[in-house]
């Protein structure tokens, strides 16, 4: 029996290989760069959303009392750690916004954006996690610097209407 090599190569590797390939074949690079783009245009706000949500309320209230107290570093509030640990959590979302936009990739940061204020809101709403109650005001904060986030990079007048309307029409709390 053969060893299929494709098991064995790590991430890295991978990345390698296709970098080396793509160097000396312009017709496979173009396709790979289609392939890429149709990976990223593949943005549904559900699926973010629901992400989010499950990011936010799995952070577990056990983890914040630890991390919170006295340290070699002073004293840290279970409060501030609180928005800490709700910024870690949101850190993988911000930089897929991040990473669409770099692309230029406008439309689908701004459903990213969406999907991720949607999780939020559904956290701060729906959420039964002991840590939400150490971290009350910390999700519509978020939502404002995401937002925020999302408007310096350029957003047409237009984009930022329709989220507006998104946020009346899904977060109506925070309208």
């Amino acid at each position: 029996m053969k060893i299929d090599i494709f098991d064995k190569i790590s991430p890295y590797e991978a990345l390698e290989i296709l970098r080396q390939i793509t160097k000396t074949d312009k017709k496979l690079k173009k396709r790979i760069v289609e392939l890429a783009e149709n990976l990223f245009r593949d943005v549904n706000v559900n699926e973010v959303c629901e992400e989010v949500f499950f990011a936010l309320d799995g952070i577990d209230v056990h983890e914040l009392w630890d991390r919170a107290g006295s340290s070699t570093n002073g004293y840290t509030s279970p409060e501030d750690m609180a928005v800490e640990m709700f910024e870690e959590a949101l850190e993988p979302f911000l930089q897929e916004m991040y990473r669409l936009l770099d692309l230029e990739m406008h439309q689908e940061a701004k459903l990213y954006c969406m999907g991720i204020a949607k999780g939020i809101y559904q956290y701060e709403e729906d959420s039964t996690s002991e840590f939400k109650d150490w971290a009350a005001d910390v999700p519509g904060e978020s939502y404002s610097y995401i937002f925020n986030e999302w408007k310096k990079r350029g957003v047409d007048v237009k984009d930022k209407k329709e989220m507006r309307a998104f946020i009346c029409d899904e977060c109506p709390n925070w309208s």
